[in-house]
């Protein structure tokens, strides 16, 4: 019986350092902001609505999508981010649960789903158990000013735009702290998969 884990957080939580540890582990990650840039590929379905919706203003000059110009579009505007939304989710969550399925059945002991937006996009049906990586808000902010060079009201722009780290850490089957060390993280890390019983290599 393979436990589908829906790993999440919210921008500059450190869920990406999560996310590399449970893939060195030789535990299966499909990692839905990669799969939302294959969607959005020059070609797919959701890049042509993009273009309909959007207008050619979102692309760069070699016609692929510009994602800074079309971030600036959303983040101050909902209606604006909620029609993105409307576009790419679908396929992603698509593609998402093709890949689910194989390893399902290939019979993996887990397999884990990179999903940043799983409660703003209500995706919680679709895995068994929800891990929320969780940082303070200080910490949230320091990390993504530093990360991203944004000034202060760009980055609470970018984290008001989803649901609080306290809201989700609630929602959470599991919440792994990291607001200390990587070494602190992947020990809470282990113990989690432990009890959830996920075999781990590598």
């Amino acid at each position: 019986m393979t436990i589908v884990i829906g790993l999440t957080g919210s921008i500059a939580s450190g869920k990406s350092t999560i996310a590399r540890i449970i893939s060195e582990w030789d535990i299966p990650i499909i990692d839905a902001d990669v799969i939302s840039r294959e969607v959005v590929e020059a070609g797919e379905e959701a890049y042509q609505e993009i273009v309909r919706v959007f207008g050619e203003n979102v692309l760069q000059s070699d016609q692929s999508l510009d994602r800074k110009k079309l971030g600036q579009v959303i983040f101050k505007d909902a209606a604006k981010r909620e029609q993105l939304n409307k576009i790419v989710h679908p396929a992603v969550r698509k593609k998402m649960l093709r890949q689910r399925d194989n390893y399902v059945e290939a019979g993996e002991s887990a397999v884990v789903l990179d999903i940043p937006l799983l409660f703003e996009s209500k995706l919680t049906h679709l895995v068994d158990k929800v891990l929320v990586v969780f940082v303070n808000e200080q910490t949230q902010l320091k990390r993504l000013m530093g990360r991203n060079n944004f000034t202060r009201e760009e980055a609470e722009d970018r984290i008001s735009s989803q649901i609080s780290m306290e809201d989700k850490a609630a929602m959470a089957d599991k919440v792994i702290n990291n607001n200390g060390t990587i070494e602190e993280s992947k020990r809470q890390l282990e113990s989690i998969l432990e009890e959830w019983h996920v075999k781990k290599s590598g």
